[in-house]
């Protein structure tokens, strides 16, 4: 663990620096010397595409996925997935991860400030998605069940595919996997042949709306033994210029992020990975807080700052594909992520600024081993061991006369949330046309919150069995229909219990150790069809989300004027929808890209009337065309849109985000065109809001970019 407790965002900059430098770079995503290569961890009988180095437009190809917990081909699995590659994520380069999932099949993106987002997956977000890095959580203690900043703490350029499993995955997930699963892949280097070679990547990329910079080097020295690879990033984003012409202040940030891994090869296909990634953004406002919202005349904060907000992440694995018989692979994960949210307040018109420091140490432990087993009959079994601490602290300092106080912090120090769960899945096929999957998961849970002033000691062990059943009928070689069925379950966590504070929208949170989980019974029904030059999938589900924890007002107000507010197992809710894609090859050189998403939603509150659930995103998509002339040229254009939200709840209503008579639709044109004119050479150009249209999105605390240039370029060293 020496790396995280040694790496500031200079050393981690400069430790992997040091590895460029040492090494001759050349890209990794362009160069053939190194290319991520994933038939060779596939068992046998799998094969992978890899993605084509120019742009001509290959017939539709399916593609390996692994948020199953196994590597499939796509077409093999029940589940709604979306997957985002990272030819898609160097084009749009995203100033935070969740960008790059706007206006994908059963996903919404919500921005409350620039440096942070966050993906909405069937109505839902934050802890109700469990989200995962390299197969390992990042949800901890404090992840708060509504938009946070947390998934903006992985470098989006150092990500090779964004997976996400849509519904609930109770027995290979269990916990927080209510609406689904967000799984980033970081990049594997992989060389082939006995000689040492070197290669590498430069990532540049400016945007005008916010004058923004984003500059990436990467490098990797290896062999077929195994590979060291690294990377270093630095962004700047300035204040955001919106479509009515204003500048937002104070809207800019800066983020800092390195990592390395390592490869090596043991022989009879086991391997070794170890690797480490950290990123910090040194102090991110809080728009939404400093800018008079709708129904503000002056903003909630005089302050409110990220400062900082870090991840540093630590992970081992080892595994070994096709030992021997049915065992197809065995695979072991040892992984510490650290997340410091630390933060500094001041209320509007307040002398007292808050200082905040947050971090949650989360250790986890993951087996599992996969096999195949004669009639088509293949079994996943693997055991989960987590144990996650926080740390909390806060001092009120008067800005007159710079007297400092200790105080309780945002959480009770010294928190504890503990799970262990073991799992197994089987997916049987039944001749050509039937395959059913069925899966359980136990789940056992020990929270425990110190006694602080504001609580007693506190201690809760709930466990819970969570499963699924899935359908995949093929109804002709080209057509599939698939069914699925899931228990989701959340236990209530550190944030949920013990946060004491500030919330956004004007509100204070008191503690309530009284809280039960939830659970969502997730409901979807779907079809699947292609040919050699289009693919179809059309989606309709249902979740229904029972104990639902939700923010309560208690009806008094603290002596700055905020709502004081509680959590409550108070809500019931009925979320349902559409979702449907559609890609095509028009001609040889043409292809279309279509997307829509619908989401409708109704909550309850106890004893209470029906009404409109919380932030639930409006209907939404886009529609593209690629045009590829000749191998180094790409021409897109496109346009993404959003219906008219007016089923606002009455938290919605409430909430300075959020326009009471319901957020506009909107619709922005967009163009790009990519060109290549050497083998180790890409530049590419992009214009968004065409209109300059002044929109914002559903839910976020600050307008969309205005008329937006993008320019970038990568490129061999």
């Amino acid at each position: 663990y020496f790396f995280i407790s040694c790496c500031t965002r200079r050393s981690a900059l400069g430790l992997t620096a040091l590895l460029l430098t040492a090494t001759s770079l050349n890209a990794d995503v362009l160069s053939p010397a190194l290319q991520s290569d994933p038939a060779s961890t596939a068992p046998p009988g799998v094969t992978s595409t890899v993605e084509e180095t120019h742009f001509t437009a290959p017939p539709i190809e399916t593609v390996t996925v692994t948020a199953t917990r196994r590597i499939v081909d796509r077409r093999a699995v029940a589940m709604a997935l979306t997957r985002v590659d990272e030819g898609a994520l160097l084009r749009d380069g995203p100033s935070v991860i969740a960008e790059a999932l706007r206006a994908k099949p059963g996903a919404f993106f919500q921005q409350t400030t620039p440096g942070q987002g966050t993906p909405i997956v069937r109505g839902l977000k934050g802890s109700q998605l469990l989200h995962l890095v390299d197969g390992m959580r990042l949800n901890n203690a404090f992840f708060r069940d509504a938009p946070n900043q947390y998934l903006a703490l992985v470098d989006a350029q150092a990500v090779a595919a964004i997976e996400v499993l849509r519904g609930a995955a109770g027995s290979l997930y269990g916990a927080d996997a209510m609406g689904g699963v967000v799984a980033l892949n970081t990049r594997e280097s992989r060389f082939t042949g006995p000689d040492t070679s070197t290669t590498g990547r430069f990532f540049s990329r400016y945007d005008s709306a916010d004058h923004g910079v984003l500059v990436r080097a990467e490098g990797a020295v290896g062999n077929e033994r195994g590979s060291l690879a690294g990377g270093v990033l630095y962004q700047h984003r300035g204040n955001r210029r919106t479509g009515d012409g204003t500048t937002v202040r104070p809207s800019g940030f800066e983020a800092e992020a390195a990592n390395l891994k390592l490869l090596l090869d043991q022989g009879a296909r086991g391997e070794w990975m170890l690797q480490a990634q950290a990123l910090e953004q040194p102090a991110t406002p809080r728009v939404d807080a400093l800018v008079p919202g709708f129904g503000q005349e002056t903003p909630s904060s005089e302050t409110f700052l990220f400062e900082p907000n870090r991840r540093t992440f630590l992970h081992g694995r080892y595994r070994q594909d096709g030992v021997s018989g049915p065992l197809q692979r065995w695979e072991l994960n040892l992984a510490r992520q650290v997340i410091v949210d630390d933060r500094r307040t001041q209320d509007f018109g307040s002398v007292i600024e808050n200082r905040e420091q947050n971090e949650s140490t989360l250790d986890g432990l993951t087996a599992q081993i996969n096999l195949l087993l004669k009639d088509q009959l293949d079994l996943v079994l693997g055991v989960e061991l987590y144990r996650d601490e926080v740390r909390s602290s806060r001092q009120l300092v008067n800005l007159e006369t710079g007297a400092s106080e200790d105080v309780r912090g945002r959480f009770p120090d010294g928190d504890t949330h503990d799970s262990d769960a073991i799992y197994a899945q089987v997916n049987r096929s039944f001749g050509q046309r039937v395959t059913l999957g069925a899966g359980l998961r136990y789940s056992r849970y020990d929270l425990f919150l110190p006694s602080d002033g504001t609580l007693t000691d506190t201690r809760l062990t709930p466990d819970d069995l969570t499963g699924d059943l899935r359908l995949r009928f093929q109804l002709a070689p080209d057509v599939q229909l698939l069914a699925n069925l899931g228990r989701g379950f959340r236990p209530p966590n550190v944030f949920d219990l013990g946060t004491l504070g500030p919330r956004p929208g004007n509100r204070f949170n008191i503690v309530n150790p009284d809280l039960n989980p939830e659970t969502v019974w997730s409901y979807d029904l779907g079809i699947r069809a292609w040919s050699e030059r289009w693919d179809l999938e059309v989606f309709a589900f249902l979740l229904d989300y029972r104990d639902r924890i939700t923010s309560v007002p208690t009806g008094e107000l603290t002596d700055s004027g905020r709502i004081i507010v509680r959590s409550e197992n108070s809500a019931e809710s009925s979320i349902s929808g559409l979702e449907a894609s559609l890609q095509g090859q028009l001609t040889d050189t043409l292809s279309l890209d279509v997307v829509l998403n619908y989401t409708y939603g109704t909550e309850q509150a106890r004893n209470g009337p029906e009404t409109p659930a919380d932030r639930i995103p409006p209907l939404n998509g886009r529609v593209g065309l690629a045009w590829t002339p000749q191998p180094s040229w790409r021409f897109t254009a496109w346009t993404s849109f959003a219906a008219e939200q007016d089923r606002l709840s009455p938290r919605d209503r409430l909430d300075p985000r959020i326009d009471p008579t319901g957020t506009d639709s909107w619709l922005t044109l967009n163009g790009g065109v990519e060109w290549q004119p050497r083998e180790d050479l890409r530049l590419g150009m992009q214009l968004t809001n065409g209109f300059d249209r002044s929109y914002r999105e559903h839910g976020s605390g600050i307008d969309a970019p205005g008329l937006n240039l993008g320019l970038w370029l990568s490129a061999d060293l």
